[in-house]
């Protein structure tokens, strides 16, 4: 007998922008993804929090990331900055849903805890899964990943069987989730949590792989910025007469940019990541089919932040190569690692670590400005596909303003769980989110106020204004409903605007325990502690 309450999966990639996969206007091949979305809902103005770990810990709580301890990321910077690592005040989904008796697995990325090396309260099997196979950390070699774990076993040497890549592991360890499941415990729900670290740096992909994208990317940023603004404007993603956001400032003319080679296997790369993350989003899609689960699983597919400028290395050489939670000692042949964006380097190889650098960053996000850690749409927007056949969501594109704190209140309302006031030792705060639900079902819901803080970097969106500022430059304003590239500036016509908007996100920013920047700053400064921004 199937349960009466729906099955929940919840998919994220990691550091993929706006209009990567096809149905949002990217010329990536994601056929399982752009079956989903056109199947279901669409959101064309979902947000997250610009960041891995602040994202994580707002989707899985209803929380904004500052309430649950995860400011930044995963530095213990107490007693004057963040924990790092969730709190006692938070509680994840996986926590919730255990306990109103469904049955969890995190199959991925965790990337909660300031401690991957030691089990804690933050570790995954102490907050409600009962099954935990992926990574601790933020990001790794795809062929050696580091702190890969499972349970609470560190087991990289598994990393080491040929063919071994973790893409597939954790697809693999998803699919074998959802048919355990049904072969033993058909009649009770469960809650997968599938977080890819697919498309973050470094960029490894399997020669195969890459080779299929030869020629796609040809025509250049430029060019191929213009082509993804038309097709998400034919998708009904963007109305007609959105305008693009011109090239980043800082990078040149495609017909101007040196070694075109490569340039473009590093985009081939990149697209390469997504299009392997996608078959394996297929494969655990054809394996709930064909237990029965699927008609009846809410599936949330969606990125942690906006595209990502990171150069490679990041910092200093020599202490990015000691990151070991991040960067494994040498290949498993024992070849050391030849990290850094330089044409010499190639990326695809486990031999390699490089990034695809600020340019393609740009036509990943399009038609944005700014990328990851900023709270411009460019580091803040996601697509989101919402898929539940079962549940009334039909094929739609939905124009509403919703962010991640927003993810919990739907699967609860769904599920027909009641947010526990009380927990087990715990004193848990109220969540800040509400469902979607309504909206994805066709209904309405009343506008509400969204708020961001990163870095230093904040925003705040009321009605049509989004008040948004980059640290430490001065507040810009913009009537987001017509300009949602961010492009004409309304704050010095508008102060009224300005400070009423200001004003209500220092109250929420108090509200929720931001930490003001400039302290953080100079605590790293003082302790002699390196780069505050991880």
């Amino acid at each position: 007998m199937p349960p009466t309450k729906p099955h929940v999966m919840i998919v994220v990639a990691d550091d993929m922008g706006y209009s990567d996969i096809g149905c949002f206007g990217g010329e990536i091949a994601t056929p399982t993804l752009d079956r989903l979305g056109r199947a279901g809902a669409r959101l064309s103005r979902f947000y997250n929090t610009t960041r891995c770990s602040p994202s994580r810990a707002s989707m899985l709580t209803g929380l904004h990331p500052h309430q649950t301890g995860i400011g930044i990321l995963t530095s213990d910077d107490r007693p004057e900055g963040y924990r790092g690592s969730l709190n006692e005040r938070c509680l994840t989904l996986g926590e919730i849903l255990h306990t109103a008796g469904y049955a969890t697995c995190l199959s991925g990325k965790w990337h909660l805890t300031s401690d991957v090396w030691s089990p804690s309260d933050a570790w995954p099997t102490r907050r409600g899964f009962d099954r935990f196979f992926g990574t601790l950390s933020g990001c790794g070699s795809y062929y050696r990943p580091t702190t890969l774990t499972r349970g609470e076993q560190h087991v990289e040497s598994e990393a080491a069987a040929p063919g071994f890549f973790y893409t597939d592991a954790i697809t693999d360890e998803a699919e074998k989730f959802v048919r355990a499941h049904a072969a033993r415990e058909a009649n009770r729900p469960f809650f997968l949590y599938t977080a890819y670290t697919a498309p973050h740096w470094p960029l490894h992909a399997p020669a195969k792989d890459i080779a299929r994208y030869r020629g796609k990317f040809d025509a250049g940023w430029d060019e191929l910025r213009e082509a993804r603004l038309e097709r998400l404007v034919a998708e009904g993603i963007m109305p007609a007469g959105t305008t693009l956001s011109g090239r980043d400032p800082t990078q040149p003319a495609w017909r101007d940019a040196p070694d075109h080679a490569w340039q473009l296997i590093r985009m081939q790369t990149y697209a390469a990541q997504i299009d392997r993350m996608d078959r394996g989003i297929a494969r655990i899609v054809t394996t709930l089919a064909e237990t029965g689960a699927l008609p009846n699983t809410l599936l949330f597919f969606l990125s942690d932040n906006g595209a990502s400028a990171e150069g490679l290395p990041i910092a200093d050489p020599e202490t990015f190569r000691r990151r070991r939670s991040i960067v494994p000692p040498a290949t498993w042949t024992g070849a050391a690692l030849r990290i850094g964006n330089s044409p010499d380097i190639e990326p695809g190889p486990d031999d390699t670590y490089c990034s695809y650098g600020r340019a393609w960053a740009n036509l990943s996000n399009t038609p944005f400005r700014f990328y990851k850690r900023w709270v411009h749409e460019g580091g803040i927007s996601t697509p989101l596909i919402v898929h539940w056949p079962d549940g009334g969501i039909k094929p739609s594109i939905l124009h509403t303003p919703f962010q991640l704190t927003d993810i919990v209140p739907t699967v609860l309302d769904a599920a027909e769980v009641t947010y526990p006031a009380r927990y087990p030792g715990r004193d848990p705060l109220p969540l800040e989110g509400r469902s979607m639900l309504p909206a994805l079902r066709g209904g309405s819901v009343e506008p509400r106020t969204l708020y961001w803080e990163h870095l230093g970097n904040a925003a705040i969106r009321r009605g049509p204004w989004k008040l948004v500022r980059e640290h430490p430059l001065p507040w810009e304003l913009y009537d987001i409903d017509v300009d949602r590239a961010e492009l004409q500036d309304q704050a010095a016509s508008r102060p009224d605007v300005v400070a009423e908007l200001s004003e209500a996100w220092g109250a929420w920013a108090n509200r929720v325990g931001v930490i003001p920047w400039e302290r953080i700053v100079e605590v790293y400064r003082r302790d002699a502690k390196g780069d505050p921004t991880g």
